[in-house]
């Protein structure tokens, strides 16, 4: 960690010798997995369960919302979200016990953890206070739950987001619905269909990051030597370093607007295949590999998204949800992507998938 020092013309870093966090929770292991800081007017949450890259509980969700509550009864200036580990920020939710949860017949304990999980979202969302997402390392799934809904969403230099749902047999949720359907053009379905990894450069072209630092350990550092500054003006003050490139999304901009702007999963191919280039090829063979059930239901649920509340994606999403994940290609997703990691699954046909979409909550889809 470091301390910044401002002045006219930008910024010097020099060793902080601040404490390091005090820690609200234990896991069962003895170690923390939340930690709570309050620094003058700014608020600190960072994950701490590094060997699993900080994967979502439901002991961790309301330790969350515990932490948010000490926030609301005294707020400050910014509540940064941050993580101990300079590998991972969130890599989604405990999704291999989810699927246990299924195979053992308690679905009712997954529907728990979505639900809390979804009240976070929102919470987050809707938070009276700046919320300062920090951003480095892995951030997938509920990752990008717990940091693209609030105001300021900080990229370091190795991040790493994605929405890789559809590749275990699930979908894009923890508000994908909504943030998906909001980016420019078919940025948000391509995003949800193929699961395609952003770096930083690609998270500022869709805008599900607000600012590139080249070192997220400063941000806490800066916020604090400036108590004047609006949160913006410190954060364009540390990414001031230099011209970004723009990244790979950019340059096919116009081939993911064209063939991901189709109105069905069939058309889309189609326009790959017309496409031919090397791009649509990937993107083809990306495609391939995702449960076709989930395809489905994902781009039902963007599009059924486009006109509704983040509230209302929501709850749209945990009926979802629940029903998603106890199917056979969810299981089987998760088996061949984490649990078994052969990277081999055997989906079920479409023709012979008898999904309810009415039940889970969309409307706007018929077979």
């Amino acid at each position: 960690m470091s301390e910044v020092h401002f002045g006219r013309c930008g910024y010097t870093i020099a060793p902080s010798s601040r404490p390091g966090p005090a820690v609200s929770a234990l896991d069962e292991s003895g170690e923390p997995e939340i930690a709570y800081v309050r620094e003058e007017t700014i608020g600190r949450i960072i994950l701490n369960r590094p060997k699993a890259l900080n994967a979502l509980t439901t002991s961790m969700v309301k330790q969350l919302d515990a932490a948010l509550d000490v926030w609301e009864e005294n707020p400050g200036s910014a509540l940064v979200l941050e993580s101990s580990s300079p590998k991972a920020f969130c890599a989604g939710g405990d999704i291999r016990q989810i699927r246990q949860n299924t195979v053992d017949g308690v679905p009712e304990q997954s529907t728990e953890f979505f639900s809390s999980e979804y009240r976070l979202n929102l919470r987050l969302a809707e938070l009276s206070t700046p919320v300062v997402s920090l951003v480095n390392g892995i951030c997938m799934g509920g990752g990008m739950g717990l940091s693209v809904h609030g105001a300021f969403r900080v990229v370091g230099d190795n991040a790493l987001l994605a929405m890789p749902e559809t590749s275990i047999g699930f979908f894009p949720d923890v508000g994908g619905s909504y943030f998906l359907a909001r980016l420019p053009g078919s940025l948000g379905t391509y995003l949800g269909l193929t699961g395609y990894r952003m770096d930083a450069a690609d998270a500022i072209y869709t805008g599900l990051a607000t600012h590139w630092v080249h070192d997220v350990g400063d941000v806490v550092d800066a916020l604090n030597a400036v108590p004047r500054w609006s949160v913006d003006e410190v954060l364009r003050a540390l990414s001031l370093e230099s011209a970004r490139p723009q990244g790979k999304l950019a340059a096919h901009r116009t081939e993911i607007d064209w063939c991901f702007g189709a109105p069905t999963i069939s058309e889309m191919r189609s326009r790959l295949k017309a496409e031919n280039s090397a791009w649509s090829r990937d993107a083809l063979q990306s495609l391939d590999g995702m449960s076709p059930l989930s395809l489905e239901v994902t781009l039902a649920a963007i599009t059924a998204g486009k006109q509704l509340t983040l509230a209302r994606c929501l709850d749209m999403e945990l009926q979802i949800a629940t029903h998603l994940t106890r199917t056979p290609d969810f299981v089987e997703g998760v088996r061949a992507g984490l649990v078994d990691k052969d990277r081999t699954p055997q989906w079920t046909d479409l023709q012979d998938n008898d999904f309810d979409y009415t039940a889970a909550g969309l409307w706007n889809r018929t077979v």
